[in-house]
C-alpha cells in the first residue's frame, strides 16, 4: 500500500516521502498514530502544496538570512565592560550582550545562540566575531570591548 509520511518513521521514511508499505503496518501502525495517510489522488495533491509551500518559506529564510547577514558584515559593535589592570575584564564578554549590543546599536535582531565565540572575550580590544545566520550563510562583525568608566 502506498501512504504519504506526515512525521519521519524509523525505518520508512522521512515526512513527506511517498512510500510502499504492507497492508497490516499502515492500517495497524501508521493511520491510528497519525504518522501517515493514504496516497490517494486528493492526499497526493495536498502534500504537493505542502511541499511546494515549504520549499517557499526555506527560501524566504534564507534569504531574509542572507540579507541580515550583509546588514552586520563589516560592523563594530562597542561593548563596555568593567575592567582591571592590564585590561583583564571581571568576568567575560558572553553571546548574549552581544546580542543585545546589536539590537541596542543596529536595531539588529540575532540571536544569541546564533553568534559564534571561539572563547570567551576576557580582555578589552577588538575581536573578530562570525554568527552563523542560516546554512551556508555566515556573517563577520568585529566586537569592540572597552573599559567602562
Amino acid at each position: 500500500m502506498k501512504v504519504i509520511l506526515l512525521s519521519d518513521v524509523k525505518g520508512s521514511g522521512k515526512e513527506g516521502e511517498i512510500v510502499n508499505v504492507s497492508d497490516g503496518y499502515a492500517r495497524n501502525y501508521l493511520f491510528p498514530k497519525k504518522l501517515a495517510q493514504p496516497a490517494d489522488a486528493v492526499n497526493m495533491n495536498q502534500a504537493m502544496l505542502r511541499a511546494g509551500a515549504k520549499k517557499h518559506k526555506h527560501e524566504q529564510q534564507r534569504k531574509n538570512a542572507e540579507a541580515l547577514a550583509d546588514n552586520m558584515s563589516g560592523l563594530t559593535v562597542k561593548i563596555y565592560a568593567k575592567s582591571g589592570e592590564n585590561g583583564r575584564l571581571f568576568g567575560s564578554v558572553t553571546a548574549s550582550e552581544i546580542a543585545d549590543a546589536l539590537l541596542a546599536q543596529f536595531d539588529l535582531s540575532v540571536d544569541k545562540k546564533k553568534i559564534r565565540l571561539a572563547e570567551p572575550i576576557k580582555a578589552t580590544g577588538i575581536y573578530e566575531i562570525s554568527a552563523h545566520m542560516f546554512e551556508n550563510t555566515d556573517a563577520k562583525f568585529k566586537v569592540e570591548v572597552l573599559p567602562a568608566e
